[in-house]
Order: C-alpha cells, then structure tokens, then sequence
C-alpha cells in the first residue's frame, strides 16, 4: 500500500477520507492562491490543486499526495472566504434564494504519475433573512469557509436544493476521489468507475 499524503489542512477534507478508512498524513503546504488575469472558476480550482500537490510531493517523494482547492462561483465569478463581515453579507445576500457552484479540483500526484479531476455541485439556498445572516455570522462558522458558510453545519437549514454531490460542498468529491485513489494503489478494492 502506497502511503497517502493529504495536502491539506483542512478538518473537512481530513474527516472525509477518515470516513472511507483512510490512512493518510496530513502535510499542508502554502502556495500563491491568488487567480491569474481572465482565469475562470474551473481553471483557477484545478491549477491550484496541481499547483499544491506539486509543492507537497517535492517535500514528500515516493508518496501518493492528494491536494484539493474549492472555489465558490456565483454568477460565473468566484466567491472566496470572506474578508469580513461586509464581504461576508454582501454573498450571503447574492445567494438568497438563488443558486451558486461549488467548484472543487481535486490532484492526486506521484513521481511518476498525476491526475487532475473536478467536480461541480449547484446549491440552492432559500431567502435568508437579515436576522439569520448576522446570527450565522455571530456562530464563527462562516470566516474560514469558501462562499462563507459550511454546508455540513448550521448553513445547511437553509439549503433549498443540492444538484450534485454533497461530499463536494462540504470539501472533496469523495466518490471520484475514492475511484482516482484506487488507480494509485490506495483503496485497492474500490470498485474502479471513472469519475
């Protein structure tokens, strides 16, 4: 069995892999994340999970790492971790009662071998309510997350709809990344379907 680098320092991330058994290390690194002129939500995630699981093999060779990024898309334009609490407000009122993507690349990387993936999820959210949008806030669960909010943790009471993957929202595609996984030798009996 290869050994597992996560790329990462991400509970999230970490906590999924640890629901499919998963022994892995995890060894975040820190990279430019800023996006290139004219690059879109897509390219930005899938660079930026390359461009992370490059730098962390190059600390850890003769391992299999895995580095994911997730961009928030609204409207075609990325939405980030908020800046503060104004940034914070102003996506929270761009997503009430409407939809955004959820974009996240997802590489895994040896010395001889790379593989880069996305996965794009759509959420609804109802109408928030002022009150609701500062209460959400006053919890600290929004300021470290893409789009502002956790899925997983109270934002998703006010999830009208998901289309796509929920694992993917919350930080990993876990199915294709299960299947990808299992090509490098780790997870050797999942059964193989291409994501």
């Amino acid at each position: 069995m290869n050994r597992l680098i996560l790329a990462s320092a991400s509970p999230r991330r970490a906590e999924l892999l640890r629901v499919v058994g998963l022994d892995f290390e995890p060894h975040p690194v820190s990279i430019d994340e800023s996006p290139r002129s004219g690059e879109e939500g897509i390219a930005l995630a899938r660079r930026l999970a390359h461009d992370k699981a490059a730098a962390c093999l190059r600390e850890h060779p003769e391992t299999v790492v895995l580095a994911a990024d997730t961009v928030v898309l609204c409207r075609g334009e990325p939405r980030g971790k908020p800046r503060g609490h104004e940034d914070y407000v102003a996506m929270m009122k761009e997503f009430s009662g409407a939809s955004h993507d959820v974009v996240s690349g997802v590489c895994v990387m040896s010395e001889d071998r790379e593989k880069i993936f996305h996965c794009v999820t759509t959420v609804v959210f109802g109408d928030l309510s002022s009150a609701w949008i500062e209460a959400y806030w006053m919890s600290g669960e929004p300021k470290d997350k893409a789009g502002g909010y956790a899925i997983q943790g109270r934002a998703g009471s006010q999830v009208r709809e998901i289309r796509g993957s929920y694992t993917n929202v919350v930080g990993l595609p876990l199915n294709e990344t299960c299947v990808v996984l299992s090509e490098f030798g780790i997870l050797p009996d999942f059964e193989e379907t291409s994501p």
